[in-house]
C-alpha cells in the first residue's frame, strides 16, 4: 500500500539547509496499523505529510497503492488525497458554524455526489464513530473527544484506503484519548482499515501492531508489537509522554 525508497526532504531557510528526512525506506501493507514515533523535530510529521501527498520528497521514490507519486502534478496529487487518503489532525479543523453532519459531508462536495447520498454517507460515518445522535451539534457544543470523532468521521466519509493521523490524541485527556485509540483499533480490526498515526508518546504507540521510530530524519527502529495494548489500559508509571531515542551519528548526503 505504501512504499518509500531512500526518500529525503531538504528545506532551505535563507542560506541554511534543513534536512528533515534522510534516506527513509519503509513498506506498509494494506490493513496494517502502524505508529510512527519520535521526539519533537525528528521529522515524523514531515514523513506523514509526504505519505499523505501533502508534500513531495526532495529525493527518492514514493509509491502509494503501486502508483509513483514523484512524477504527479498537483491535480493528480489532489485526486490521490481525495480518493485514497483520510486525514486526522491534532487540531480538529472543524468549521465552527456548521453542524457535525455538515462538517463530515464537506469532502463529498468535491466528488460530484448528490445531496441525498452525501447526507447518507455522512450519517453512516458518524455512526461508525458513535456520534449519530449528535449530528446537529456544532463544534462548540461538543467535547474535545467528540470533535476528534467528528474529524475521524470526516476522514472516513470518502472510504479511503489509508487513514493518516498526526498526534490525534495530543489535545485530549487520557480518557478521551483512549476513546480515539479505541476507534482506530476497531476500524483496523473489524474493517481492515489501514491506519498510520504519528505520536511522540510511546504508550500510545504500543496500541498499534508495529512501531517505526524516527530520529533526526532517519528510521532508527522498525519492529512489531507482539502484544498491542487495548484502549483504556492504565498508563504504567515508567512510560513517559515524550519518547527518547539514542542520537544517530550525522552523515553528509551527496548533493544531486
Amino acid at each position: 500500500m505504501i512504499e518509500t525508497e531512500n526518500i529525503s526532504k531538504t528545506y532551505r531557510l535563507g542560506e541554511t539547509k534543513v534536512r528533515a528526512l534522510r534516506k527513509v525506506s519503509l513498506h506498509i501493507d494494506d490493513g496494517e496499523m502502524v505508529a510512527i514515533i519520535g521526539p519533537s523535530g525528528s521529522g515524523k510529521s514531515t514523513l506523514l505529510a509526504i505519505l499523505g501527498c501533502l508534500d513531495v520528497p526532495s529525493k527518492g521514490i514514493y509509491r502509494i497503492d503501486g502508483q509513483e507519486v514523484m512524477s504527479m502534478n498537483e491535480r493528480q496529487l489532489a485526486a490521490i488525497r481525495r480518493k485514497k487518503i483520510g486525514f486526522v489532525f491534532q487540531q480538529f479543523n472543524l468549521l465552527p458554524r456548521t453542524s457535525a453532519l455538515e462538517n463530515v459531508m464537506l469532502p463529498l462536495y468535491y466528488c460530484g455526489i448528490s445531496q441525498r447520498l452525501r447526507r447518507t454517507r455522512a450519517m453512516e460515518a458518524l455512526e461508525r464513530v458513535g456520534l449519530a445522535d449528535r449530528y446537529r451539534s456544532h463544534p462548540s457544543q461538543l467535547s474535545g473527544g467528540e470533535q476528534q470523532r467528528v474529524a475521524i468521521a470526516r476522514a472516513l466519509v470518502n472510504e479511503p484506503a489509508i487513514l493518516l493521523a498526526d498526534e490525534p490524541t495530543g489535545n485530549l485527556d487520557t480518557h478521551k484519548g483512549a476513546e480515539i485509540v479505541s476507534i482506530f483499533q476497531r476500524l483496523n480490526q473489524e474493517a481492515g482499515q489501514t491506519v498510520v498515526y504519528v505520536t511522540h508518546d510511546p504508550f500510545i504507540a504500543r496500541h498499534t501492531r508495529r512501531i517505526i521510530s524516527i530520529q533526526d530524519g532517519r528510521i532508527v527502529r522498525d519492529e512489531p508489537v507482539e502484544h498491542p495494548l487495548v484502549a483504556g489500559t492504565p498508563r504504567p508509571d515508567d512510560i513517559l509522554h515524550e519518547v527518547s531515542i539514542d542520537p544517530v551519528e550525522d552523515e553528509e548526503e551527496t548533493e544531486a
